[in-house]
C-alpha cells in the first residue's frame, strides 16, 4: 500500500486505499462476509462492431464513438467491458465496493473503476440513512446500474452520462437521507469531494461523445489535436482523478441531489455539482484546474405495460487559466439533453433514444472556434437469459465542431455504428 500512496502523492492524485484502510473491524463483527461467493460479481462481454466515419477520439481523432474508421464502413470483433466486483461485508451495516475493470477497443486498459466504503444502518420508521466514502460516480445517471456501472437497456449511454463516466468521478464522502411523507417519497444526497480538478478539459477540447468507456484510477484520457497556441500551455492528455496544486482536498468541492416520487408513476431528480477547482492552478505536466459547475434534471415515468420514459437535461460552465481583459483563457458553457423510451416484450425489450448537445466557448484564448453542436439517435434491442444478455444497437451521430480544423478535417461529420454484444453476468 505504501508504494501506491507514494505514487499518488507524487502525481498529485489521492490514495484510494486510504479510504478502505480507514475502517477497523473488531472481532465482535460476527456478521462479516469477506470472501463468500455472494461477495463477488463477474461480468463481461464481447462485441461485433461495424462503424464508419472519422477516427475515434480514443485513437487520436475527433470521432464521437468508442470505435472509429477512416471513412469506410468497417466490421471487427472487440472486447467490451469486463468487471470483477468485490463487495465485502465487514458487519451488518458496514461494507465496501471495489470494482476492477478491463476495457477493450482502441486502447485496452485495466484498473480500478470504483472503491468505496458503505454504511447502511437499520431504517427507523419513515426515515432512512446511508453513506459511502471513496472513489465513486456521483448519482447522476439514469441509464447505468449495478456496482460495475453498466448501461441497462443498450450498449452506449447518452452524451450526458458518457461524459460523467469520462470526467466526473471524484473521491467523495456522501450521505443520503430518505423519507416517506404520506404517499410521497423523498431522497436527499449531499457530498464533499476532491480529486476532480481537471473535469471539463476533455469536454472543451474534444466536445461531447457517446461511448461506454470510463476513466479508471491512475489512467488518463487523450485529447484530440490542439492548435499550437493551446498546445504551448496545455498537456495533450488529462487525468480526471487529480488534485491540481499543493496538498490534497485543500479546496473541496461538493454535489447535492434531491429525488421526489409523488403518488404517481413518476420520479423527478435534481442534481448540482461544483468541483471548486482553482482555475489558475497548474502542475508540472501542464494540467490545469478547471472550475466546473453544472446542474442536471432527470425524469423517470412509467407509462404502463412496462413502458418507461427517461429524460435528462444538463447545463454547466467550466473555466481555466488567468484573467485576460476580464475573461479567463477558457470559458466554456455546455448543454446536453436526451429522451429515452423503453418497452418490454417478455424477455425482449426495445429502446429508442434521441440526444442533442452543444458547447459555447467565450474565453480569451479559446473562443468560438472550439464551439460544437450536434445530435444523435439510437435504437437497441435486448434479450435476457439467466446469466446472459444479448444486445443489438444502431447508433447515428452528427456534429459540427470547429476544433476539427486543427486536424485539417471537415467541421461537419457524421458516423453510424452497428453493434452486437453478448454479455455474461454472474
Amino acid at each position: 500500500m505504501g508504494c501506491v500512496v507514494r505514487r499518488l502523492r507524487n502525481r498529485g492524485a489521492i490514495p484510494l486505499g486510504c479510504a478502505l484502510a480507514a475502517l477497523w473491524v473488531t472481532p465482535a463483527d460476527a456478521e462479516a462476509h469477506l470472501f463468500t461467493p455472494d461477495a463477488f460479481e463477474i461480468s463481461g462481454g464481447v462485441r461485433l462492431v461495424g462503424v464508419d466515419g472519422e477516427r475515434s477520439w480514443l485513437d487520436g481523432g475527433f470521432g464521437k464513438l468508442r470505435s472509429g474508421s477512416d471513412g469506410d464502413f468497417r466490421v471487427r470483433p472487440e472486447l467490451g467491458n469486463a468487471s470483477l466486483v468485490w463487495k465485502p461485508q465487514f458487519s451488518w451495516s458496514v461494507g465496501a465496493v471495489v470494482v476492477g475493470s478491463l476495457q477493450g477497443g482502441a486502447r485496452t486498459e485495466a484498473g480500478i473503476s470504483q472503491a468505496y466504503l458503505t454504511y447502511r444502518p437499520m431504517r427507523s420508521g419513515k426515515l432512512g440513512f446511508s453513506a459511502r466514502a471513496g472513489l465513486m460516480w456521483p448519482p447522476v445517471s439514469l441509464e447505468h446500474e449495478g456496482a460495475d456501472w453498466h448501461v441497462k437497456e443498450s450498449i452506449t449511454p447518452s452524451a450526458i452520462n458518457s461524459w460523467i463516466g469520462e470526467e466526473v468521478r471524484p473521491i467523495a464522502a456522501e450521505a443520503t437521507v430518505t423519507a416517506s411523507l404520506g404517499a410521497h417519497k423523498l431522497r436527499a444526497t449531499a457530498a464533499l469531494m476532491a480529486a476532480n480538478d481537471t473535469s471539463g478539459t476533455l469536454l472543451t477540447f474534444r466536445g461531447w461523445a457517446l461511448h461506454d468507456r470510463t476513466t479508471l484510477a491512475f489512467n488518463r484520457q487523450p485529447l484530440p489535436p490542439l492548435d499550437s497556441d493551446v498546445a504551448s500551455y496545455q498537456a495533450p492528455y488529462t487525468h480526471p482523478l487529480l488534485d491540481v496544486g499543493p496538498g490534497f482536498a485543500r479546496r473541496p468541492g461538493y454535489y447535492a441531489k434531491v429525488a421526489w416520487q409523488p403518488p404517481l408513476p413518476i420520479r423527478i431528480e435534481l442534481f448540482h455539482y461544483d468541483n471548486r477547482a482553482n482555475p489558475e492552478a497548474v502542475n508540472t505536466d501542464l494540467e490545469w484546474g478547471w472550475r466546473t459547475r453544472f446542474s442536471d434534471a432527470g425524469l423517470v415515468a412509467d407509462l404502463g405495460s412496462g413502458t418507461q420514459l427517461k429524460a435528462q437535461a444538463l447545463q454547466g460552465r467550466t473555466r481555466t487559466g488567468f484573467p485576460d481583459n476580464g475573461r479567463r483563457w477558457v470559458d466554456n458553457r455546455f448543454r446536453a439533453a436526451y429522451l429515452l423510451l423503453t418497452r418490454p416484450f417478455g424477455r425482449f425489450s426495445a429502446t429508442a433514444r434521441v440526444d442533442a448537445f452543444d458547447t459555447h466557448n467565450r474565453g480569451s484564448e479559446v473562443d468560438s472556434e472550439y464551439d460544437e453542436h450536434g445530435w444523435s439517435a439510437m435504437l437497441a434491442g435486448k434479450r435476457d437469459w439467466r446469466h446472459l444478455t444479448g444486445v443489438i444497437e444502431l447508433l447515428h451521430v452528427w456534429s459540427e465542431n470547429g476544433a476539427r480544423e486543427h486536424a485539417a478535417e471537415p467541421l461537419r461529420q457524421d458516423q453510424t455504428q452497428l453493434q452486437a454484444e453478448l454479455r455474461i453476468h454472474w
